[in-house]
């Protein structure tokens, strides 16, 4: 799920290089932690959270056959 997070944050940022991605794993749920450049943040979040809530949508979708749940933190 890291690798999946990071790679969609890069692709949608101009400075891919700065893409920090962690994941704080419990038994039930994980929070995967996504920190990007100052001048990037507003790219990811998109405009009116749209970009943010798409990216969310692919993980939980994607996590559904882990049965797990994800959460995605964006930090500034």
């Amino acid at each position: 799920m890291v690798d999946l997070i990071k790679h969609i944050a890069a692709a949608l940022v101009d400075h891919p290089e700065e893409v920090r991605v962690s994941e704080v794993a419990g038994e039930q749920s994980s929070v995967i932690e996504l920190k990007v450049a100052k001048d990037d943040v507003g790219k990811i979040i998109g405009r009116q959270g749209r970009t943010a809530q798409a990216i969310r949508t692919i993980l939980i979708a994607s996590s559904a056959k882990l049965h797990k749940k994800i959460v995605l933190e964006i930090i500034d």
